[in-house]
C-alpha cells in the first residue's frame, strides 16, 4: 500500500513540475547557505583541534596588558626578572620571553610595515612547537646571526607582500638596517602571521635599544602531570605579588593554550551562528511556501481525495501521501542545496587561501551532509503536516461533490 502511495505522490509532483521546482528553489537557497557556512565552521574547528594536538595543550601565555599586539604598547611589558622568577615556580617546564614590535620592511625600494619578533635561538624548537610551524626553506636563526632573518611564508610569493618574492640570500632592510633572508617558515594560515619576521634576541635589542628587556609576552609549558589551568592561577597570584601589584590591577594576564583557542573558537562560532540564523530566514520562507503549495494541491485534488476515501483509503493514508510529497520536496531542495553549498564553499575556500587565509578551509564530513538532508526533509514534512491533516479529514461525500 505504502509503495503505491509513494508512486502516486511522485507522479503528482511530476505533473506540476513548475510549481514543484519553485518550491524546491525556495528551500535550496537556505540549505546551500547553511551547508556552506557550517562547512567553514567545521574546517576551522578541525584546524583548531589539529593546532592544539600539534602544539600541545600544556602551553601557557603571559601577556602584558596594553592596546594592540603584544609589545606594541611601551607602557606595558614583562622583563627578564619576571622570566627568571617564573622559571623557578613549581610546575613550570620550559619558558621564554618574546620580543615583538612593528617594523619598516624594505625590499626592492618598496616599504611595508609588519611585525618583527626577537627570539632566543636556544629556545627556537620550543617556539616552533608552540606555534606548530617549521622551516620549509633555508635554516633557523642561530647565535651570532645579528644581520640575518627568517621570514614568514608570504614573503617568498610574488605579489603577496612585495611585487617580487624574496629568495634565500636576498637582502632586505628592517628599520633601515640590512638583513639577509636565510629561511622561510611554512604557512600559518592568516596574512598577519605569515608576514612576520624573526631575528635573534640580540639582533632585536640592537634594532630596538629602547625595548631591551621589555617582552611583549612570555610563553611557557607545564611539567607532566601539572594541570595548565591550575598552574595559570598559581602564576597569576605569585607574579602579582612579585610585581607588588593589587589584585585585579595586574598589568599582565595569563592564558592557557586551550583558553586562547576557546576564545578564538567562540568568536568564530558566534559569527557562524549569526550567519546561520540569517540563512534560516530563507528556510522560514521555504516552510511557508511549501505549506502554501500543499494547500493549493489539496484544493486541486479534493475530488481525488474523495475517490480514494470512497475506495477504502484511510485518514492515515491521505496524511502520508501529502506529508511524503512535502517531505520529498524538502529533500530534493536539500540535496540540490548541499551540492550548490559544496561548490560555493569550495570556491570560497580557494579564494580565502589565495588571499592568505589558508585556515579558512571548508570540510565536508558525512554527518554534515546527512544532517542537512534530514533537516530539509523534516522542514518539508513539517510544512506539509497541517495541509495533509486537513486533507485527511475531508469527508468522502463532500470531497466528491467539490467543484
Amino acid at each position: 500500500m505504502r509503495r503505491d502511495e509513494i508512486i502516486y505522490s511522485i507522479q503528482n509532483l511530476r505533473k506540476r513540475k513548475l510549481r514543484s521546482w519553485l518550491t524546491v528553489l525556495s528551500i535550496l537557497i537556505g540549505i546551500a547557505a547553511i551547508f556552506a557556512l557550517l562547512s567553514f565552521g567545521v574546517g576551522i574547528q578541525n584546524y583548531v583541534n589539529t593546532l592544539a594536538d600539534e602544539s600541545g595543550r600544556d602551553k601557557l601565555f603571559i601577556q602584558a596588558r596594553g592596546i594592540g599586539a603584544p609589545g606594541t604598547d611601551d607602557n606595558f611589558f614583562l622583563t627578564d626578572e619576571d622570566v627568571n622568577f617564573l622559571s623557578k615556580l613549581k610546575g613550570v617546564d620550559e619558558i621564554i620571553g618574546m620580543y615583538f614590535s612593528g617594523g619598516e620592511i624594505e625590499f626592492d625600494n618598496v616599504r611595508k610595515y609588519y611585525f618583527v619578533s626577537g627570539i632566543d635561538p636556544d629556545k627556537i624548537d620550543f617556539v616552533e612547537e608552540t606555534f606548530a610551524v617549521s622551516i620549509i626553506k633555508g635554516r633557523h636563526i642561530k647565535e651570532g646571526d645579528l644581520n640575518k632573518a627568517v621570514l614568514g611564508y608570504n614573503y617568498q610569493l610574488d605579489g603577496k607582500i612585495f611585487k617580487k618574492g624574496i629568495k634565500l640570500g636576498d637582502k632586505i632592510s628592517i628599520n633601515g638596517n640590512p638583513y639577509e633572508a636565510i629561511g622561510f617558515y611554512d604557512e600559518v594560515g592568516n596574512p598577519q602571521d605569515d608576514a612576520n619576521l624573526y631575528i635573534t634576541k640580540e639582533a632585536f635589542e640592537q634594532l630596538y635599544p629602547n625595548k631591551k628587556n621589555k617582552f611583549g609576552f612570555i610563553m611557557l609549558s607545564s611539567q607532566n602531570g601539572v594541570i595548565p589551568s591550575e598552574l595559570a592561577e598559581r602564576i597569576k597570584e605569585r607574579l602579582r605579588k612579585f610585581k607588588n601589584q593589587d589584585e585585579g590591577k595586574e598589568d599582565f594576564f595569563v592564558q592557557t593554550f586551550e583558553d586562547a583557542l576557546a576564545t578564538f573558537t567562540t568568536i568564530i562560532n558566534v559569527i557562524n551562528g549569526v550567519l546561520v540564523l540569517i540563512a534560516l530566514i530563507s528556510l522560514v520562507v521555504a516552510f511557508v511556501n511549501i505549506m502554501n503549495t500543499m494547500y493549493t494541491a489539496i484544493i486541486e485534488r479534493t475530488k481525488e481525495i474523495g475517490v480514494m476515501k470512497a475506495v477504502g483509503a484511510r485518514n492515515s493514508d491521505i496524511l502520508f501521501i501529502f506529508m511524503f510529497e512535502s517531505g520529498l520536496l524538502g529533500l530534493i531542495g536539500g540535496l540540490a542545496g548541499v551540492i550548490i553549498g559544496y561548490v560555493v564553499a569550495s570556491i570560497g575556500g580557494r579564494i580565502a587561501a589565495a588571499n592568505g587565509f589558508a585556515l579558512l578551509k571548508p570540510e565536508f564530513p558525512i554527518m554534515l551532509i546527512f544532517g542537512c538532508l534530514l533537516f530539509s526533509f523534516l522542514v518539508g514534512a513539517a510544512a506539509g503536516y497541517f495541509p495533509a491533516r486537513r486533507a485527511s479529514r475531508l469527508k468522502p461525500v463532500d470531497a466528491l461533490r467539490y467543484e
